[in-house]
């Protein structure tokens, strides 16, 4: 049995008849009667009814059919993943893609690379699906493995403390990490950037555990904790009962985009570039501008 074989089946039964079958597939009415007849034979159950004005599908045919349409759909989205994968770029994130930078990249690339369509998806994994096979790039902010994938820095994020918003430190403008040691922290252990490495082992605070950003933010808005978390997800998750403070001593986050060593994108370099330029953009600090001069004074 080949692809052939059901996809004669399919027009077949789409077509309502030999003759039509036979004009969309490109082949002789006679070639489309002797793959059917293959067909049946290889499977031993006959799935048309046929008659000088109709064409009915079997029970067998039914079953056939329906199986049929789905074995060909996966050989076409198979094929079309490989014919396609250079024009488009599928970047994976964990929490927060670009933060605040996610709406300016996607306007960017569209402008710049109009051939290479862009799609960032969020897989709740530690390499943001690029282990997985999910994605061609992705951004993350914590270890990876780099043995297994190349990588670059494309910026830096500082790091925010979660809290609810009625929460006694929320009336504060910063928040000290040694401050955290009297509170329980919420980590997310398999995504989060936080870990208990932060402060001495001597004082360390109480630590609760999730396993993902929706979670994390819901529990935290209960008030039984707070959260540590990169600058991304301040601008990408802003959500009522919640208000986020900065922590004014803590390290920032590396900002990195991965990929496999031996097999990268095409665009991984435009994509590094780009990501990286607009994060040097935002530590830039703009320079006022310089004053008209002044006309010149007449001779006295």
């Amino acid at each position: 049995m080949e692809l052939r074989h059901l996809r004669c089946l399919v027009a077949i039964v789409d077509a309502g008849g030999f003759t039509d079958a036979a004009i969309e597939l490109g082949i002789s009415q006679a070639a489309v009667s002797r793959t059917l007849g293959s067909l049946e034979d290889s499977l031993g159950v006959r799935l048309l009814h046929r008659t000088s004005r109709s064409v009915i599908p079997t029970t067998a045919g039914v079953q056939v059919l329906a199986r049929a349409r789905k074995v060909l759909a996966e050989a076409d989205n198979l094929v079309r993943e490989a014919t396609t994968g250079h024009t488009r770029l599928r970047i994976g994130h964990a929490w927060s893609a670009m933060g605040r930078h996610t709406a300016e990249y996607q306007r960017r690339w569209a402008a710049r690379y109009p051939d290479v369509e862009l799609h960032l998806i969020r897989t709740n994994s530690a390499t943001g699906g690029l282990a997985e096979g999910l994605c061609d790039l992705a951004v993350v902010r914590t270890a990876f493995d780099d043995a297994r994938f190349a990588s670059a820095v494309v910026g830096q994020e500082r790091r925010y403390c979660a809290m609810a918003a009625d929460d006694p430190w929320a009336t504060r403008r910063s928040i000290a990490l040694a401050d955290i040691r009297t509170r329980t922290l919420l980590i997310d252990r398999r995504t989060g950037t936080t870990t208990a490495d932060l402060w001495p082992e001597s004082a360390r605070p109480d630590v609760a555990y999730t396993q993902d950003i929706d979670d994390w933010l819901s529990l935290i808005a209960t008030g039984r904790s707070v959260g540590i978390t990169p600058e991304s997800t301040v601008n990408q998750y802003r959500r009522d009962g919640i208000v986020f403070r900065r922590l004014r001593d803590a390290t920032p986050i590396a900002v990195h985009l991965i990929w496999r060593h031996h097999d990268p994108h095409p665009a991984t370099h435009a994509a590094v570039a780009l990501l990286t330029d607009l994060y040097q953009q935002r530590r830039s600090p703009r320079r006022p501008a310089s004053p008209p001069p002044r006309a010149p004074r007449a001779d006295r």
